[in-house]
């Protein structure tokens, strides 16, 4: 069975309703065999993602960056995985206050870095989430889960 592994950082009820989008989304390919699992980028080991054939990253842009929580999870599995995760699928959703520029260009070299391949147009906005927000992360998380189904 495909696994898609949701890694994110949701601090505030809002955030959380954001990434409750992502899988949502997601979860619409477990009809079709794709197990889809959730772990807080704190929580998230370096086997998870090992398990895992495609993965959604959520964070806050915090300070111009990603936030501490989702950088600890990349410091902590990148040489565990790396040569395992060349390829493997992904997308993300970054939310900035005011600006996301240093959070995606930090996510666009990490995820370069492990050589993971772009399979759903990413997520990234600032100020208030809207419904058309939680729309496209919705439609982001089920186009990389259905991306397990081919």
């Amino acid at each position: 069975m495909p696994r898609l592994l949701v890694v994110h950082h949701s601090p505030t009820p809002r955030i959380a309703e954001l990434s409750a989008a992502v899988l949502r989304g997601a979860r619409t390919a477990e009809s079709e065999g794709v197990e889809v699992i959730e772990r807080a980028a704190l929580e998230a080991t370096a086997q998870n993602l090992l398990d895992a054939d495609a993965v959604i990253f959520g964070t806050t842009a915090n300070f111009g960056y990603i936030s501490g929580a989702l950088k600890h999870f990349f410091d902590t599995t990148f040489y565990e995985t790396l040569e395992q995760t060349t390829g493997r699928p992904f997308s993300y959703w970054i939310h900035g206050g005011h600006d996301t520029t240093g959070a995606e260009h930090a996510m666009q070299s990490i995820t370069t870095g492990y050589g993971f391949r772009l399979a759903a147009e990413p997520v990234v906005f600032t100020g208030g989430i809207d419904d058309a927000h939680l729309e496209r992360a919705e439609e982001m998380g089920a186009s990389v889960a259905w991306t397990l189904t081919i």
